[in-house]
């Protein structure tokens, strides 16, 4: 099979022929992937970021978002069968651990993480486990949905975490209302009632952003923290969702969040740099996000079957999967996600 592989860090992965995985498990579920997200972690790991983190052997295939089309099952499985379409979550879980059994599937102490720590869905098939497959509503295609297994599911996750802080009479702020932004806007606007401003550099982005039903928008032209702190009348926002993390948008994140309010990061690549008096005089929480639970990827399923939590999505063969990836990295994908659709050749 073909598959999108990184030989060496700061250089552009390979399009190599590789040999199919097979199933060997009860548990196992091969995949074949109709559809792969593109997104910026992709970037960060061919930059060499998450080297040290993941401590994968290079050469390794990436892809961490995947949708498709079951092909086979262990003989253990009894949630999906050989033809069901299906989303992956990133993590093979392992259902045993703690963390697991709490629920907090994110944290599993056994995942696997394809894409990140292993082979990824860049690539015409998958093997995962069934504890990583949400079956798709009829009405969904992969291509439609492929890169909120990441994206979207991590920006549902830290959305699902703010619920309980934004009750009627709250102000949230988004910052950048890109690959991961909009989706956030989106889910905000399906699961609270808060007054939404969106910053973004982007007029496109920020145009999408109203059209989706954001109150405010603000361009990112060098007075956007002014601009958040005369429309939430000098206060700041209750919440800040950060889906940018790094160019600056960490300083103006924090500046943007009012006293006792919470500053999320979602984003990553820059350095949250506060003063301890600041976080204590003004008592406000920094809170990180991972990426979602399988719950919130069934949830955020439901939303996209509801027509609630919708993709604009730019598609490309697996063969051209360095023009998306070039795409994405010159910024030419303003408020959508690029998706890798493979036509296996075989």
């Amino acid at each position: 099979m073909r598959a999108v592989r990184v030989h060496t860090y700061d250089s552009p992965p390979s399009i190599d022929e590789v040999p199919d995985p097979e199933p060997s498990g009860p548990l196992d579920v091969l995949v074949e992937v109709n559809a792969a997200g593109v997104c910026r972690t992709d970037l960060h790991i061919i930059e060499g970021q998450w080297a040290a983190k993941s401590g994968v052997t290079l050469p390794y295939t990436i892809g961490h978002e995947n949708a498709g089309t079951v092909l086979e099952v262990g003989e253990a499985v009894g949630n999906v069968a050989p033809g069901d379409r299906v989303i992956l979550h990133p993590l093979a879980t392992c259902g045993l651990c703690r963390a697991c059994r709490a629920g907090d599937d994110v944290h599993c102490e056994n995942s696997a993480f394809p894409g990140i720590d292993s082979d990824g869905g860049m690539a015409d098939l998958l093997l995962t486990n069934a504890r990583a497959v949400v079956k798709l509503d009829p009405g969904l295609a992969p291509a439609d949905v492929a890169a909120l297994a990441d994206a979207g599911l991590t920006a549902y996750h830290a959305v699902r975490k703010a619920v309980p802080l934004l009750h009627p009479g709250t102000h949230v702020v988004v910052i950048g209302a890109g690959g991961l932004g909009h989706i956030g806007l989106q889910s905000l606007l399906a699961l609270t009632p808060a007054e939404i401003t969106v910053v973004d550099r982007s007029e496109e982005a920020l145009r999408l952003a109203g059209e989706l039903g954001a109150q405010h928008t603000v361009r990112a032209d060098g007075g956007q923290v002014d601009a958040v702190l005369d429309i939430t009348s000098g206060k700041g926002a209750h919440v800040v969702l950060d889906f940018v993390g790094e160019n600056g948008t960490e300083a103006d994140g924090v500046a943007m969040t009012r006293d006792a309010g919470s500053y999320f990061v979602i984003g990553y690549g820059g350095r949250v740099d506060i003063p301890t008096i600041d976080v204590i005089s003004r008592e406000i929480n920094v809170i990180g996000n991972l990426v979602g639970s399988y719950n919130d990827l069934d949830e955020l399923m439901t939303l996209a079957a509801q027509g609630r939590v919708r993709l604009r999505t730019r598609t490309y063969p697996l063969d051209a999967a360095l023009d998306a990836l070039n795409d994405l990295d010159a910024g030419r994908i303003p408020g959508g996600r690029a998706v890798l659709v493979p036509t296996d050749p075989r």
